[in-house]
């Protein structure tokens, strides 16, 4: 049996969607962008194009809701498929848009650069429990205009892995869409093998700037999904309580959704958010916080009420190194979004609110991701009844290490971790070198960028 865990029921979930929609149309959202707030106004929406702002209507909101598809899937740059964003059906990703990385050589915070992101594509590859790249971090070596396209570049030249990634303008958008179109050969073939998925993100509260809303609009056109990442801050620029939270999160991802299925009906679509609270003491926005946790778990949960798929930011943590900290509030998250079922959970190798991250980390995130995949696959009998038998033997043998059953099910009922996490006694991990886990997982990363492949992507391609 899948073991599961929910924290909303079904009643309070149509109560936060109703207040949801109650706000749209009530209170209107701002978008600032008139091509935009002109469709929305051929579509009997209430617009101020002189306040940027729409109203919206029960059947514009429904409309929106029936058009977008209920699940989809993803493709690696060599077209084979990697991701079924339906039911509950979970994948990871790296945290994205991250301004540092921490160096493996020195453990410093600094600025990445090329060469950085480079290293991590060709560690992706190794990461087996992650089944996405993103645009992880910004390379401070090229200008700023062509950052965005510049990370897709070196992610679908370096790893095959599909990229979840996103513009923070929307006039490099077209770039993005032409490398994906190389890959793919053809647009019809990327609309039918998606690639990528960019996130969207909404300003709290209730607003669409220019750049964010025309991706949206542009994904649509090109059918590539969106994810959209609602950030409420909860007691700072969202309700203190996770309900009040959730209810703007609503909100602002049914616009998104409105926004994209209005553009073009049949988007493919992430019903997704990276909700935090605001923590007064710091002025900080800690998403390794456990109320974070549960707003982050709260929202998939309302995509899945409206029949989405989902995501959500939550296996990541808000410390400055790989310390316990950062195993404890990466591990929780992961868990919890797993338990939940959403299904892209980012977050792996982020350090610092979101502001960096780390190879190392990313190397034992991995595993973290692995021991939730174990978890999920939760216990059923294996040839457990009749017990007597296999008990018998027990205690003839004395040990059950070469019994058949031992051997029929070991690797499929024992999930084996890799070098990075310690199960030696001490005795033995004195005798090779007593390691700590930074050195272990910085050992790890260095031989896995060292053995990693080429992309099999053509070389006329590339």
């Amino acid at each position: 049996m899948r073991p599961t865990l929910r924290f909303l029921d079904d009643d309070l979930i149509g109560r936060i969607v109703d207040e949801a929609r109650d706000l749209l149309k009530t209170l209107g959202v701002t978008i600032h962008n008139p091509e935009l707030l002109a469709v929305f106004g051929d579509h009997g929406a209430q617009v101020d194009l002189s306040a940027d702002h729409v109203k919206l209507t029960d059947p514009i909101i429904d409309q929106s809701l029936e058009a977008a598809p209920k699940s989809f899937q993803l493709y690696d740059v060599l077209g084979n498929q990697t991701h079924d964003f339906s039911g509950d059906k979970v994948h990871f990703t790296p945290g994205s848009a991250a301004v540092n990385i921490q160096d493996t050589d020195t453990g410093k915070i600094r600025r990445p650069v090329t060469r950085d992101y480079v290293r991590y594509a060709k560690l992706m590859g190794s990461m087996d429990h992650i089944a996405a790249m993103s645009t992880a971090f910004i390379p401070s070596d090229v200008a700023d205009p062509i950052s965005d396209s510049y990370r897709l570049f070196l992610s679908l030249l370096f790893c095959e892995k599909p990229v979840v990634t996103g513009a923070f303008s929307s006039k490099g958008f077209g770039v993005m869409r032409d490398l994906q179109v190389i890959v793919r050969g053809s647009q019809e073939q990327l609309k039918s093998k998606p690639l990528t998925v960019f996130s969207a993100c909404p300003t709290p509260p209730l607003k669409w700037m220019e750049s964010a809303s025309q991706n949206v609009v542009d994904c649509a056109r090109a059918s590539i999904p969106v994810e959209y990442i609602s950030m409420p801050l909860s007691g700072f620029v969202a309700p203190v309580t996770g309900v009040g939270s959730l209810i703007q999160h609503t909100a602002e991802t049914l616009s998104g959704v409105v926004i994209s299925q209005l553009s073009n009906p049949g988007t493919p679509v992430l019903w997704g958010g990276a909700p935090s609270i605001f923590d007064i003491r710091y002025e900080t926005t800690p998403f390794g916080a456990v109320e974070s946790m549960m707003i982050a778990c709260g929202g998939p949960q309302i995509g899945k009420y409206l029949g989405l798929p989902t995501q959500t930011y939550t296996a990541m943590s808000d410390a400055k190194r790989l310390d316990a900290q950062a195993g404890l509030e990466t591990a929780m998250g992961a868990t919890l979004a797993a338990l939940v079922g959403a299904n892209n959970i980012s977050g792996p190798g982020i350090l610092d609110f979101i502001n960096c991250q780390s190879l190392e980390k990313l190397a034992v995130d991995n595993e973290i991701c692995g021991m939730t995949f174990r978890m999920l696959e939760g216990m059923e009998p294996r040839e457990d009844f009749p017990a007597l038998p296999l008990f018998q033997e027990f205690l003839r043998e004395k040990y059950l290490i070469i019994a058949d059953h031992t051997r029929r099910h070991l690797k499929e009922e024992i999930r084996f971790p890799g070098p990075i996490i310690d199960r030696a006694n001490r005795a033995r991990w004195e005798n090779e070198g007593s390691t700590s886990l930074k050195e272990r997982a910085l050992g790890e990363v260095e031989r896995l960028i060292e053995d990693a492949e080429p992309s099999g992507l053509d070389d006329q391609l590339k």
